[in-house]
Parts: C-alpha cells; sequence; structure tokens
C-alpha cells in the first residue's frame, strides 16, 4: 500500500452521519451525529453543528460557513445570526488583510515579480 491509499483510509471510529436542515431563506445547518461503524448512534462523541450561508458582494455571492456552539437542531437555529454575524465580520476582517497585504507589497522594477523571475514570470522573446 503506498502512501497515497493510507492517507485516504477512512477511520470507522470517526465516522459522522450527516444531515442538513435548511429555510431555503437564510442558509442550512449541517448536523453531525457521530456513529459507529455499524452506523449506530455513539453517545460517547458529542453531535456537531455547522451553519452555512452566503453574503452577496459586488464580486458575486460569497459563502461563509461557521460552527454553531449548540447540543440540539432549536439551539443552533436559534444561535445561527449571532454565529453568522461573527463569521461574516471574521471573513471581511481577512479580506480587508489580504488587501492591505496585497497593496503594500511594493514591486521594484529588475527585482522579479511574484515568481521571483524579471517580469513576474513573464518571458519575453
Amino acid at each position: 500500500m503506498n502512501d497515497t491509499t493510507e492517507q485516504l483510509n477512512m477511520s470507522g471510529a470517526e465516522l459522522y452521519r450527516e444531515e442538513t436542515f435548511t429555510d431555503q431563506k437564510i442558509g442550512s445547518i449541517r448536523r453531525l451525529t457521530p456513529v459507529d461503524a455499524d452506523g449506530n448512534q455513539d453517545t460517547s462523541r458529542q453531535t456537531q453543528f455547522f451553519g452555512q450561508t452566503q453574503v452577496l458582494t459586488p464580486a458575486g455571492p460569497l459563502p461563509i460557513s461557521f460552527e454553531l456552539e449548540a447540543t440540539s437542531l432549536s439551539e443552533a437555529a436559534d444561535g445561527f445570526a449571532a454565529a453568522a454575524e461573527q463569521a461574516l465580520e471574521k471573513t471581511m476582517q481577512e479580506l480587508q488583510e489580504m488587501r492591505r497585504q496585497q497593496q503594500s507589497s511594493i514591486v521594484v522594477p529588475g527585482q522579479g515579480g511574484p515568481t521571483g523571475m524579471p517580469g513576474g514570470g513573464l518571458q519575453m522573446p
């Protein structure tokens, strides 16, 4: 067995059953219920909840995914808005930081571009 095949092996001790719930307006909630290798619920591990939504931007829809701290589907639904807002704020901060870093990178003629080659990787005939 090669390294790639070994890395692709699923662990029967770490399986989850995935269910998706949506209001068909704002987003969806994924519930991951831990199960054993036979598909029976594994009560020794916690159920996990994740929210997903989209925000429209000038560049098109931006998908936002986030963890929901909840022990039930109703708690996950109740906490959806606050968690989505927090995830959106974090995403916007990360985008602003990426923009700042991109704007602060100064390209000096003759020193090469992003690839380290003169002309930024462009080859002239």
